[in-house]
């Protein structure tokens, strides 16, 4: 399941969509095989863009007009132009930054006007439960160094100039599975609860069953893991 909704981006043939922070190509995949637009991941991890790079030759893909390129780059001084791209993905990351200012400021200089801007960070409520949990958690190298309120979120874009168009939360079946990975961070490799978990989310992925469809549209609004906005560049 993909946290960002791709119809909501506003695209069209010919479009360049960039996916910034696309980790294992998940997004980028995904927007490529549903929307048929050119699509760009960047991520500074190179062992995740290896990774995205063989998922996409898994995939059959000789009948799109369009082309999905991966590359490395960091998101505070991108090897763009300005106004380049039609729509901009930037989700999960700016958790992760130094300056999500900087970030987001980057992200505007390369986004064409009237061009869509989708960002996603962990909600504030699940996340904070998982904080409480584990020390750990927010220690791990690499790791989240920050917890969004929506209102923070908002102001973000708007702040910098943005319209705000639209939000909605994800992957409510998925904050149960952090919250007992917290639980049991020093036995989470062991745990007989977390890993029967793990089997009901691959199940949901890979059967998409009416049951946990509806589990997901239940549970989205009371605990869904992401919070995701869409923001629009000003014309």
């Amino acid at each position: 399941m993909h946290t960002i909704r791709f119809n909501n981006l506003n695209l069209s043939n010919d479009d360049v969509l960039l996916d910034m922070g696309c980790g294992e190509g998940r997004h980028s995949i995904g927007a490529f095989i549903d929307t048929k637009v050119n699509i760009l991941g960047l991520d500074l991890s190179i062992k995740d863009l290896n990774i995205a790079k063989d998922r996409l030759n898994d995939f059959e893909t000789s009948g799109i007009d369009a082309v999905c390129q991966f590359g490395a780059a960091d998101i505070v001084t991108l090897p763009l132009a300005d106004s380049t791209l039609d729509a901009v993905i930037c989700s999960e990351v700016l958790e992760h930054v130094d300056s999500p200012q900087e970030s987001i400021e980057e992200l505007i200089r390369v986004l064409k006007p009237g061009g869509v801007m989708a960002l996603s960070v962990p909600r504030f409520m699940p996340e904070l439960l998982c904080w409480k949990l584990s020390k750990e958690y927010s220690k791990t190298p690499g790791g989240h160094v920050r917890i969004f309120k929506h209102n923070q979120l908002r102001k973000l874009g708007v702040n910098n100039g943005l319209e705000y168009q639209s939000f909605h939360w994800a992957h409510g079946l998925h904050s149960p599975y952090w919250w007992l990975q917290c639980l049991f961070w020093k036995t989470k490799e062991d745990s007989f609860l977390i890993k029967q978990y793990h089997k009901l989310l691959v199940w949901d992925l890979m059967k998409k069953p009416l049951f946990t469809k509806i589990l997901e549209i239940i549970l989205q609004p009371l605990i869904g893991k992401s919070l995701v906005m869409y923001f629009k560049k000003p014309i």
